[in-house]
């Protein structure tokens, strides 16, 4: 341990020494200030080596050197902020793998339930999809040996292999007899972009930004364009809810695709010349169309930067909650064989030079999410028509012409019989007649909807109206 120690004080003492010009004076009492600081750190370490050797020596259970200093290095990090963290070499490789997108496996969704691992779904033409797995299939072993007992996290790395190479897996669907399959891993993207059409709007969602996003991104436009027509896009809805963060620059060239010119964001560290501007280039794939993004307290990191710099270039209306607020860049430090360090080293701040830091982005429009439920009035709902006597439609060549003062039900001269007004097929409210609904709408209502997106929609359909473009 106390081999650690002089290259330690070392890299304090240089970073101190380097702020001073060759020839320069020093200030007073500064060489006296630096051999105390000098000590202190000596202390210090010497008092982590005491505590080490006694942990080692005294502890109720043997702990490796390994553990201990992995242990010692993570409560470090982890006492400056919630996101400065050591890596160790394994979830470091798991952080590249999810940073890249792209890895060697079978492309399932998957989950865990009574010890075994469940299959959410598989992902298309991967081999798990070309295989015909299937959504709640239960994978009980795998090349012949147990899942019972393994982690899910273990489970999957056991799954993901070199591309080219077999496992066989067990599957038990339904009340069937248990069956293998045998999968030859492939290279798998993960899909960090989804998108369809709602009518003639193009909804794009983002779950993280990933090495893969930006381009996912660009096909997901261009598919929207050729499905519903690039002239008939009233507008498009960016789904930004409960998206972690990701890359820095995936960030970047996403919030790019919409702006035409401008900032984007910038980052400033502790030294001034470690900061950084990122500014958007000519092009704006979706032709100035209505943007909408969709924000809630789950969208965080580069979702912010995303957001904030749509919002301060007034190129997006912002609908949902407030964002989580996390305004901090952490760098990913290898060590080497050791792992990684993920540190913080910078704040970011939006185009109009705010920081997010703890206090989130607020929405143009504050839409919580909520449950939306027909009202049934308790009244009949009365019209015009009902009216006695009323006037006829004249656009309706067919509607019968009654005479002033007619009593529904009744004949008048003309031998024409009024009839009371009927309620609207549909309208079934326990024998009331309430506001007339279609029972199509009334099965509609009764699914679980998106009240966030459907606000969003309206939006869009409102802007296009406005515009004189009848939707849909």
């Amino acid at each position: 341990m106390k081999r650690l120690m002089p290259s330690v004080v070392t890299a304090v003492a240089g970073g101190v020494i380097l702020g001073f010009v060759a020839g320069a004076t020093v200030p007073a009492g500064f060489a006296a200030q630096e051999s105390d600081s000098k000590a202190d750190t000596y202390r210090m370490l010497e008092l982590f080596g005491d505590v080490f050797e006694r942990v080692r020596s005294d502890y109720v259970e043997k702990v490796s050197d390994e553990e201990l200093i992995e242990a010692a290095i993570e409560g470090m990090l982890s006492h400056l902020d919630p996101h400065s963290t050591y890596l160790n070499k394994q979830r470091f490789r798991d952080m590249q793998v999810q940073t890249k997108g792209e890895f060697g496996g079978l492309g399932i969704e998957v989950t865990m339930e009574k010890g075994y691992v469940k299959v959410v779904s598989p992902i298309d033409d991967t081999p798990a999809a070309r295989a015909g797995l299937q959504a709640g299939d239960l994978i009980t072993q795998l090349n012949k040996q147990p899942v019972q007992g393994l982690t899910l996290s273990q489970a999957v790395e056991k799954m993901r292999g070199p591309v080219k190479t077999n496992i066989v897996l067990t599957i038990q669907r339904g009340n069937k007899p248990a069956f293998d399959v045998t999968l030859t891993r492939d290279r798998i993207k993960i899909q960090s972009v989804r998108s369809h059409a709602e009518g003639k709007v193009g909804y794009i969602r983002i779950t993280s930004f990933s090495e893969q996003t930006d381009k996912g991104l660009k096909r997901a436009i261009e598919r929207l364009k050729k499905e519903i027509g690039s002239n008939n896009v009233v507008g498009y809805i960016l789904d930004l809810r409960n998206n972690p963060g990701g890359l820095l620059d995936q960030a970047v060239s996403v919030a790019d695709t919409f702006l035409d010119q401008g900032e984007i964001v910038s980052t400033r560290g502790r030294k001034e010349d470690t900061g950084q501007r990122f500014y958007a280039t000519a092009g704006d794939l979706i032709d100035g169309k209505p943007l909408v993004v969709l924000v809630n307290g789950g969208s965080a990191s580069a979702s912010e930067i995303v957001a904030g710099a749509l919002k301060d270039h007034r190129r997006a209306i912002l609908l949902g909650t407030r964002t989580f607020g996390k305004g901090s860049v952490q760098t990913i430090i290898p060590l080497g064989r050791a792992g990684a360090i993920k540190l913080t080293t910078q704040r970011y701040y939006t185009p109009s030079g705010h920081s997010i830091q703890a206090k989130g982005i607020e929405p143009d429009i504050l839409v919580p999410q909520a449950k939306i439920e027909p009202i049934a009035s308790a009244e009949p709902m009365r019209s015009e028509r009902d009216l006695p006597g009323a006037l006829p439609n004249p656009d309706d060549a067919n509607a019968p012409k009654p005479k002033t003062g007619a009593t529904p039900g009744e004949s008048n001269k003309d031998g024409v019989k009024t009839e009371p007004a009927k309620p609207d097929a549909g309208a079934k409210n326990g024998g009331k007649e309430g506001a007339p609904v279609a029972e199509d709408a009334t099965k509609k209502a009764a699914e679980p909807q998106d009240y966030q997106l459907a606000r969003a929609l309206d939006l869009l359909h409102g802007i296009a109206l406005y515009r004189g473009r009848m939707v849909n």
